[in-house]
């Protein structure tokens, strides 16, 4: 059974067609499989209406039937779920070294993915390995090109000339035209564009550890550190899309005062590892090191936990989520490492009565969050209708 909570509530009297049809498709998504009178309850939907909905998603090949299950009296009720093949959608993630891609069908399982290493930075270059990347998935998993709902393209922040500039993570050949327009123009189709981090965070909502949560917050491991803030199943973006830079916020650290990704991210323990003469330019380095039981990783990771302490907290008390999750391109070992340490604190309004779930969480969809976010913003829009029209 699913909630009210859980969906938008529809339109009957004639509104917005499209809504109702992402509010129906919304029922079974957030149930796995349910009934035409459950949608109808759910929702606010006549159950005529719900009817019509049905039959325009099973003829478009969104939704398929799949048995049919006794509720009291009467016939046994059909019911419905997502036919996962009935939709697919491209993701790819701009890194300064590399380019990843994935496709994910409409039940968020990733179907073809791809890597190419980024010899230039430059806008032309990146553009090239998108583009090939792009028709190397849909080769390699057969998807109908009809059948592509959308594309989403993310890439480090912050977007345009900020006062966070040269920080070492972000890619600024952005600053004089929106990459949007970009990607829009170059690969002919409408692209949407967004920082890694949020795109990180829904990711964990389409297919992760963020599924059947509506408010949470995701701290995000790129090369430096972001923050994706999901309220009610939509990102909070900010004005010019910058919203959850935390890697620049100050913390406490040893005795000072220090940027957060100065201290917790990926740049930031490749610079103690070199420090210390090692080499530990990918993930896999980062994970050997960790089971092998490295001193200067491990005294990166107890110097770690005070600056994440305190950012946990900050998170937590300005935005009130469910849980905070951990998540991106770190060693899985690295991140329970980190969520085992934190000290989380009582002075925070996650810390009440009554809490069912834990307040930190590690992301389910690893070194290619982003890259799968990118694709799952487009599934997201796709199910979540723009507005909630009441009845």
């Amino acid at each position: 059974m699913i909630a009210m909570s859980d969906i938008v509530v529809g339109a009957n009297a004639g509104r917005s067609r499209s809504h109702n049809r992402q509010v129906v498709l919304g029922c079974v998504r957030a149930a796995g499989q349910i009934g035409r009178a459950e949608i109808a309850r759910a929702s606010g939907l006549s159950t005529q209406a719900v009817s019509n909905i049905i039959a325009d998603l099973l003829e478009d090949g969104l939704i398929a039937e799949k048995g049919r299950r006794a509720a009291g009296r009467g016939l046994p009720a059909v019911q419905y779920t997502l036919d996962p093949a009935g939709g697919f959608a491209a993701g790819m993630e701009v890194r300064p070294d590399a380019v990843f891609a994935a496709l994910l069908d409409l039940s968020g399982a990733t179907v073809a993915s791809e890597r190419r290493p980024l010899g230039a930075a430059d806008r032309q270059s990146v553009t090239e390995v998108v583009l090939s990347l792009r028709d190397a998935i849909l080769r390699q998993s057969r998807a109908p090109e009809e059948r592509l709902l959308g594309a989403g393209i993310v890439m480090p922040g912050p977007f345009g000339r900020t006062g966070i500039r040269g920080s070492g993570s972000e890619l600024p050949i952005w600053d004089d035209v929106a990459p949007d327009l970009w990607f829009t123009e170059a690969l002919g189709v409408p692209m949407r564009v967004e920082n890694d981090a949020n795109a990180a965070a829904i990711a964990e909502r389409v297919c992760g550890v963020a599924q059947g949560l509506e408010t949470y917050a995701f701290i995000y491991f790129g090369s430096g550190l972001g923050l994706g803030v999901v309220h009610k199943g939509r990102l909070m973006a900010g004005a010019f899309g910058n919203a959850g830079e935390i890697g620049h916020i100050p913390v406490p650290a040893g005795g000072r005062t220090v940027s957060l990704e100065s201290a917790v991210s990926r740049l930031s323990v490749q610079r103690a590892l070199r420090d210390a003469g090692i080499d530990a330019s990918s993930v896999d380095a980062l994970d050997r090191l960790y089971d092998s039981g490295d001193r200067a990783l491990l005294a990166w990771l107890d110097a770690a936990v005070e600056p994440l302490s305190a950012a946990v907290t900050i998170v937590e008390n300005l935005y009130d989520p469910q849980a905070v999750i951990l998540g991106g391109a770190m060693p899985d070992n690295i991140l329970d490492h980190l969520i085992g340490a934190v000290r989380l604190s009582e002075r925070s309004v996650s810390n009440r009565e009554g809490r069912t779930g834990p307040r930190l969480l590690r992301g389910a969809s690893g070194r290619m969050t982003a890259t799968l976010g990118a694709a799952a913003l487009v599934i997201n829009q796709f199910f979540t209708p723009k507005i909630a029209v009441q009845p």
